[in-house]
C-alpha cells in the first residue's frame, strides 16, 4: 500500500462507492437472468452490529444450478482477526466494509463456475488517520477446458486493467494464481483471472476507477462463455466429473478463503456468506483421470500456470 498521508474518503465519496456497487449487483443479476430465463430472489437483511445487505439468489434454474450476487455494507467497532493478520497495527480499529460478491455454479458441466468480488474497506484506529483500500477480482473455474473460453476470459481481465498501466494485468494475474491455489493439494482452483487487495496506490479516484473497471468487465467476460456452453450435450460421466471437481471449490472456500473467514468472524450473515457453496458435490478417494481424456487435459493444460493472452 502507498503512503497517502492523512487523506480520508468523504461521506460523499463513500456513498459513490456504495451506489456503484448496488448498480453492479443489479446489472449482473439482469444479465444472468437473461441467460437463465429465471428470476433471482431478493432478500434484504440487517446486521445487529451495524449495516446489512441485499442477497440475490437463484437455485434450480434452467442454466444456473445455484448462484448468488450479494451486496453488503457492514461496520463494527473492532476489526476481526482475519482482517488484521497482515495488518496488526489496525487491531482494535473501528471499520466499515462494502462490496459485491458473486458466485455462479451452472448446471451444465461444460459451463464453468465463476467468482467476482469487488470491495472497499476503511479502518479507523483509535489514534491516527483512517486507512482505506480497494480489493477484488474475478476468476474462472472450468470443469472441462476450452482454449477459446480461457483466452476470452483473460482478454477481458487484461482489458479491465490496461487503462491503468501496462503492468497491472501481469501483477494481478500472478496474485490471482497465487491466491486461488489449494496448498493442501498443490493445484490451482481454476484458470485464474485477476485479483488485488489492499490497493490505494493510484489515489482514491483512480483506485476506485480500477475497481469499477474490473466489476464492469465481468459480464462481458463471463456471459459469452456461459451462453456458448450452457446447452452443450452431456452425460452422467461429465456430470460425475463436475460434482467431483466442485469439491475443490468447497475445500478452497472453507479452508483458505480470507473473505469467508472475515464474514464469519465479523458475525456476517451465514446464509449470504455460504451462498458460494455448490448445491451438489462429490468426493472420491484418489481419483485420477485416464491419460488422453478431456478430464485429464483439464489438469495438464488448464490447471497450470499459463499465459493466456
Amino acid at each position: 500500500m502507498s503512503d497517502l498521508g492523512d487523506f480520508s474518503p468523504s461521506v460523499g465519496e463513500i456513498e459513490r462507492v456504495r451506489s456503484y456497487l448496488l448498480g453492479l449487483q443489479s446489472s449482473a443479476v439482469t444479465a444472468l437472468e437473461s441467460s437463465d430465463g429465471g428470476a433471482f430472489l431478493r432478500d434484504e437483511w440487517t446486521r445487529p452490529e451495524g449495516g446489512g445487505g441485499i442477497s440475490r439468489l437463484i437455485e434450480h434454474g434452467a442454466v444456473i444450478e445455484r448462484g448468488g450476487v450479494n451486496f453488503s455494507h457492514v461496520m463494527g467497532s473492532k476489526m476481526p482477526p482475519s482482517a488484521t493478520a497482515q495488518r496488526p497495527e489496525l487491531a482494535g480499529a473501528s471499520w466499515q466494509a462494502m462490496g459485491v460478491s458473486l458466485v455462479m455454479h451452472p448446471r451444465n458441466p461444460f459451463a464453468p463456475t465463476t467468482h467476482l468480488n469487488v470491495r472497499f474497506f476503511i479502518a479507523t484506529p483509535a489514534h491516527g488517520d483512517p486507512v482505506w483500500w480497494f480489493g477484488g477480482g474475478m476468476d474462472l473455474t472450468p470443469y472441462y477446458g476450452f482454449d477459446d473460453d480461457a483466452i476470452h476470459w483473460h482478454s477481458q481481465a487484461r482489458a479491465a486493467l490496461l487503462p491503468f498501466g501496462d503492468d497491472y494485468y501481469r501483477k494481478f494475474k500472478a496474485h490471482c494464481d497465487q491466491y486461488f491455489f489449494l496448498k493442501h493439494r498443490n493445484e490451482p482452483r481454476g484458470i485464474g483471472g485477476t485479483f488485488f487487495d489492499d490497493f490505494n496506490a493510484l489515489g482514491f479516484e483512480q483506485s476506485f476507477a480500477l475497481m469499477q473497471s474490473v466489476g464492469d468487465h465481468f459480464v462481458p467476460g463471463y456471459l459469452p462463455i456461459l451462453n456458448r456452453r450452457k446447452d452443450s450435450p452431456y452425460g452422467e460421466n461429465e456430470r460425475d466429473w463436475q460434482l467431483y471437481r466442485r469439491g475443490r471449490y468447497v475445500e478452497f472456500n472453507l479452508v483458505w478463503d480470507r473473505g469467508t473467514l472475515f464474514g464469519l468472524q465479523s458475525n456476517g450473515r451465514t446464509e449470504a456468506i455460504l451462498m458460494s457453496m455448490p448445491p451438489e458435490v462429490r468426493w472420491q478417494y484418489m481419483r485420477t483421470p485416464a491419460p488422453g481424456t478431456p478430464e485429464h487435459r483439464l489438469h495438464t493444460d488448464f490447471l497450470v500456470a499459463r499465459d493466456w493472452v
